[in-house]
């Protein structure tokens, strides 16, 4: 049975959801022993080599960058660098579905600084759909709290890092393939790895160490070749849905490999910014199929209130 594009596409969402989580789990396994930079550097330097392969078999490796692309896709890799240096230091503190779960709120977040940023439009729908996502993922950090930690920050701010580099992202032309962006990006993180384990050096690993690693290589392999395929595999409104079965990942596997289960309100948090963020797929998806005339500025007297 031949299946779908959209079919495909949401399968191939969800893998790449499943394929990046396994990669935080292992990630966050491997850090308990191992120093993090040694850890970004050695999983770096297996998961480089097959990005490099994939690129060549597709012909997506481009070695003469455009300059204008060239200052962006310097900006996205410096951004990513710095949101895998506080995400993966989060991780190994927090509980893996909790910061997931604020990983989620990326869309929203993305959708408020491309109208801030970009002047792109935002109508009060979606706005008010941002205020109520963000208000989900103050019910897993709950600042104030008893079991509040700082690490929470740092995990939102790998969120603020994560928006400029998609910001980055939109601004790259279109003919610059995602292997040379992906390429360029793992290099970047691969290199942050090994300055930042040069004061110390290089610790002995033991075997389980190797294996996470090797896991986590090829998961983020993985994902990152799912991703491509989702986002060009179907319509990006009945895709970009499957994003949240991260989440279901993220509890299943926090709960096997640590022990974490989240509380009732953390629960409430992952269901409050999962609504608002499917709301705000719908509502651009729907944008996208009105025509261009329905844009145009309304007087605000008017009877009819233009798409938000």
């Amino acid at each position: 049975m031949r299946l779908s594009d959209n079919l495909r596409g949401a399968l191939a969402m969800t893998v790449a959801m499943a394929a990046f989580t396994v990669n935080d789990a292992l990630m966050k396994a491997v850090t308990q022993t191992m120093p993090l930079f040694q850890a970004i550097a050695l999983r770096g330097l297996v998961s480089l080599p097959l990005l490099f392969l994939y690129g060549w078999a597709v012909g997506g490796l481009r070695f003469r960058i455009p300059r204008r692309d060239g200052g962006l896709l310097a900006l996205r890799a410096g951004a990513d660098v710095l949101s895998t240096v506080a995400y993966l230091s989060a991780l190994m503190v927090l509980p893996l579905a909790n910061l997931v779960a604020i990983l989620q709120s990326v869309p929203l977040a993305v959708t408020l600084a491309a109208a801030l940023v970009l002047k792109e439009p935002l109508g009060w729908r979606r706005f008010s759909a941002i205020l109520i996502g963000f208000c989900g993922v103050l019910l897993i950090v709950r600042p104030g709290a008893e079991g509040f930690s700082l690490w929470s920050l740092v995990g939102l701010a790998a969120v603020g890092c994560i928006v400029a580099r998609d910001l980055a992202t939109r601004r790259i032309g279109s003919d610059l393939p995602a292997a040379t962006i992906a390429l360029w990006t793992s290099g970047a993180v691969t290199l942050l790895g090994l300055a930042g384990s040069l004061p110390s050096g290089f610790g002995p690993v033991t075997g389980g160490e190797a294996f996470y690693l090797g896991g986590a290589a090829v998961a983020l392999m993985v994902g990152y070749l799912s991703i491509v395929l989702a986002m060009r595999g179907g319509d990006i409104a009945a895709v970009s849905p499957f994003r949240y079965t991260a989440l279901l990942w993220a509890i299943a596997l926090g709960w096997l490999l640590f022990g974490d289960l989240p509380d009732g309100l953390a629960l409430l948090g992952f269901a409050v910014i999962t609504a608002t963020g499917l709301f705000t797929i719908w509502r651009e998806a729907r944008l996208r199929r009105l025509p261009r005339e329905a844009s145009v500025d309304i007087p605000s007297d008017s009877p009819y209130t233009p798409p938000t």
